[in-house]
């Protein structure tokens, strides 16, 4: 009852050709390409957005003391 055969893969390739057929199954391969393809150049843009927008972190301490606790209520 472990992992399918090469022949399960095989038939059931088979049918998903015959319902869908080559066009269609085509298309959507191209759409997907097309999508990752947008994902990584927007995730390449953000990046180069993020480095430009935020401020320089210094490594500088600010050290202080609390001197009483308040309570906020929302």
């Amino acid at each position: 009852m472990g992992s399918f055969s090469i022949w399960h893969w095989l038939i059931v390739l088979l049918i998903i050709l015959l319902v869908f057929g080559t066009k269609k199954l085509r298309n959507i391969g191209s759409d997907l390409g097309a999508a990752v393809k947008g994902f990584r150049q927007g995730m390449r843009e953000g990046d180069s957005d993020k480095d430009e927008g935020q401020p320089q972190i210094s490594k500088q301490t600010i050290e202080g003391e609390v001197k009483e606790k308040t309570e906020t209520k929302a």
